[in-house]
């Protein structure tokens, strides 16, 4: 059984994902495999370089993520152009995993299925949610970024009521993050009670909401 794992910016996704791994539960994240494709060295960095700049380059030869968020935040055809470059090869690798991996059921993280519209593709949707007023402040706090820029992430994603309407399952993070670790537990037993039926199915049970 295939369980994805999406929510905003600054949601806590990686956090959730961390205790469902803790549990044993392969995780496939689509954020770290962006980093795996352009990778220093790999060709689809130098085709990234080609196409944004010297600027988006660290001095190492590593990519500079900020400076090239920075740009493609800004400039949704930029944003487009970008996704175009590295999502074949994102995918490809995710596939590659997730035929790998072994247990009931996996989690693969995508921060952008509700944009993708690949929530089909996967048995569960299990969203991450809080209050955009929390994202605003992790994400000043975590990377550091102006309002403008807070804004222009916000804006280029799903709003969170398309992300809600997307989502079998939902983790409400708007607490302290001891609080998430017996949620994760609940929707674990609950998936793999899914995942070892005779036939699980999307509609296998109904939405769970994790407050």
């Amino acid at each position: 059984m295939r369980v994805a794992l999406t929510g905003g910016i600054a949601s806590g996704k990686s956090t959730v994902a961390a205790l469902f791994a803790a549990l044993g539960v392969p995780v496939i994240d689509m954020d770290e495999l962006a980093r795996e494709v352009v990778a220093p060295g790999s060709a689809l960095l130098a085709q990234v370089i080609a196409r944004f700049g010297a600027g988006v380059r660290r001095s190492d030869g590593s990519l500079n993520r900020p400076a090239l968020r920075e740009l493609v935040f800004h400039d949704a055809q930029a944003r487009r152009e970008l996704e175009a470059m590295l999502h074949p090869a994102i995918l490809a690798r995710a596939a590659q995993l997730s035929a790998e991996a072994a247990g009931p059921y996996q989690l693969i993280v995508v921060p952008l299925l509700a944009e993708s519209g690949a929530a089909r593709q996967y048995d569960r949707v299990l969203l991450v949610d809080c209050d955009e007023s929390l994202q605003r402040a992790r994400l000043a706090q975590r990377d550091g970024s102006s309002a403008a820029l807070i804004d222009a992430a916000l804006a280029a994603q799903a709003s969170r009521a398309e992300r809600l309407a997307l989502a079998d399952d939902v983790i409400r993070n708007d607490g302290f993050p001891a609080a998430l670790a017996p949620k994760v537990r609940e929707l674990h037993r609950q998936y793999l009670q899914q995942a070892t039926a005779p036939a699980h199915a999307p509609s296998a049970q109904g939405p769970t909401q994790a407050q």
